[in-house]
């Protein structure tokens, strides 16, 4: 990393002032970490610092800028308004090489840190039987199918790596199951301890309802023992994660998923903000945008291109 680069760390922002608070310490305990490096903050919504200003600040007195979507899920906003930003970015700046790193994701290392903060809710229940404990893996939810994919697929993950009977996946908006129908659920089954991990990385107004909620479940449900993890972005396997995007897990050209899509340009002309992209193969594409067009169709040229 050299003196000229600027890391701008990306948060979505909170409607809680405490969460982009938290993004704001992380940030600072990670320059702690690397002293040398540059690193700014700015936020998608919901903050003082969003995305234009954040890319402008990161680009003065500095030959590169290199994004990091500080997100664990890509939709709509990583893969519509982050590369539409970029985009305008570089032609404001033009002296300046703007990269960009995926988001955080839903890879081995984010497994590592759910399954260390499921053993610890575990261990404070005095470690019960694994076959009467239920485990559910609680995502803030999406309208893109492929962001709850990937939480779909931490719990398989969870599911494959542990001896759990249940390891179920739950929400807190927009999308289904939400908690309370999968807690009746295992609930009927015969779990009568259940495990909820929240799969946030800071604080906020969802984690304080998540909360609530617990709370009027273990009310409902008083013979089962209920624990109830926490956000996890100040956990060591995080700072890790953003080291290895730092000092190498770049894509080539710089670009993401949807970095430069033609369709995803077309899509902003219409105004069509909900994005869906799922890379296929080698290269190809499909996406879906959720809002009413008059015509669908499908390229030959191995990207196909949904409209509902």
């Amino acid at each position: 990393m050299t003196k000229d680069t600027t890391i701008l760390l990306i948060g979505h922002g909170s409607r809680g002032r405490e969460g982009n608070k938290e993004t704001i310490n992380f940030a600072a305990q990670w320059r702690e970490r690397h002293p040398e490096w540059r690193i700014e903050v700015c936020f998608i919504e919901h903050a003082e610092v969003l995305l234009d200003e954040g890319l402008d600040r990161a680009a003065r007195n500095a030959k590169k800028v290199l994004a990091i979507p500080f997100i664990l899920n890509a939709a709509g906003h990583v893969k519509m308004e982050l590369p539409h930003a970029l985009a305008e970015a570089r032609q404001r700046h033009p002296e300046v090489e703007f990269l960009v790193t995926r988001h955080l994701g839903m890879g081995r290392e984010i497994l590592a840190v759910l399954q260390g903060q499921l053993d610890q809710q575990i261990k404070a229940m005095s470690v019960p039987d694994p076959m009467t404990t239920g485990v559910i893996l609680l995502g803030r939810g999406s309208s893109d199918a492929g962001a709850n994919g990937e939480l779909a697929k931490m719990a398989r993950w969870i599911f494959e790596d542990n001896d759990h009977e249940l390891v179920d996946l739950a929400f807190t908006g927009v999308t289904w199951p939400r908690l309370e129908t999968v807690v009746q659920r295992q609930v009927k089954l015969g779990m009568m301890q259940i495990a909820i991990v929240p799969v946030y990385l800071f604080t906020g107004v969802l984690i304080e309802r998540i909360k609530e909620q617990v709370a009027r479940l273990q009310n409902q449900y008083p013979q089962v023992s209920f624990a109830l993890g926490t956000h996890f972005g100040f956990d060591k396997g995080i700072f890790d994660l953003l080291d290895s995007k730092v000092n190498g897990d770049i894509e080539e050209g710089g670009m993401l998923e949807c970095d430069g899509c033609k369709y995803r340009e077309a899509a902003e002309e219409e105004h069509l903000h909900d994005h869906s992209h799922t890379a296929i193969g080698g290269g190809g594409c499909a996406h879906g945008h959720d809002h009413q067009h008059e015509h669908g169709h499908s390229h030959a040229h191995g990207c196909s291109h949904k409209h509902d």
